[in-house]
């Protein structure tokens, strides 16, 4: 691999700075994000900032993409009507696009108890929204779910997004594609989970591109300027994939999620469950 270097953007959002201030820091055009969630019918456990904002290469027309959780009403999960687990709702604040999407407390926890590292990030991203207590607990149970088979998601997160990258030759999914590939050799070395991609050019080796590819993506969400040869993506990739399956073969992650992590899940889902507001 590439040796790597650093960039302006190599510090990610303090999580102990005010939560404003982390979202300036982190480019987002509208920081006062509390009246896009006042809209929500059912309490909100926490909302994140995900996507392109937390994994330290936005664009300047980047839209905001906001991650959460809600609770439903016992009456809701017990009743004839099939429960709105899921939620999505998009907009436009102050010009800029933003889409909002929660899962009720079960079902965010089913997703944390499968290899989704995808869900991992929102619960634990810096960018934080509105949070309560019942979150900093959702948060602290997160190490003990940790897994070698989120080895799995990131590689098929990866590929995704590389087939997008060749299909369309844009800096997006080839960010998007060695971000994977880093968050999961790093998850897998014992790291934790670590979405921002400047910081783990400071913690895994990576070609020494992609500082200068952030940059250029920060000029154009959709632009191809600066994409090194195809040749040499394409060896950098299969080289960090190899990198990826060396750390899943001799990382210390468990197989299965820790019973006792497990438990304190179950009845942190139940305990909110009962206390909600009907």
């Amino acid at each position: 691999m590439h040796a790597h270097t650093t960039t302006r953007h190599a510090t990610p959002p303090d999580r102990h700075t005010p939560s404003e201030h982390r979202l300036r820091e982190a480019g987002l055009p509208v920081t006062d994000l509390g009246p896009v969630l006042a809209e929500e019918t059912d309490p909100l456990l926490f909302a994140t900032v995900s996507g392109a904002h937390l994994y330290g290469f936005p664009s300047r027309d980047s839209d905001i993409d906001l991650r959460g959780v809600h609770v439903l009403p016992v009456e809701a999960l017990v009743g004839l009507d099939e429960p709105d687990e899921t939620r999505t709702r998009m907009g436009d604040r102050d010009g800029v696009e933003m889409d909002l999407v929660t899962h009720d407390l079960r079902k965010f926890a089913r997703l944390m108890l499968r290899r989704n590292g995808y869900v991992l990030e929102q619960l634990l991203s810096p960018l934080v929204v509105h949070t309560t207590g019942a979150h900093s607990e959702l948060a602290s149970l997160a190490p003990g779910l940790l897994t070698a088979h989120h080895a799995h998601h990131y590689a098929g997160f990866a590929a995704t997004q590389e087939r997008l990258f060749e299909r369309t030759g844009e800096l997006k999914p080839l960010l998007y594609t060695f971000r994977a590939l880093l968050t999961g050799v790093h998850l897998m070395r014992g790291g934790g989970i670590e979405a921002h991609l400047p910081t783990l050019l400071g913690e895994v080796a990576a070609p020494a591109y992609l500082p200068e590819l952030i940059a250029a993506k920060a000029e154009a969400e959709h632009g191809t300027d600066g994409v090194p040869g195809r040749d040499r993506v394409e060896k950098d990739l299969a080289a960090l994939r190899t990198d990826l399956e060396d750390a899943r073969a001799d990382t210390s992650l468990p197989e299965v999620p820790g019973g006792a992590a497990r438990d304190a899940l179950r009845d942190l889902v139940v305990r909110v469950r009962l206390d909600a507001p009907r």
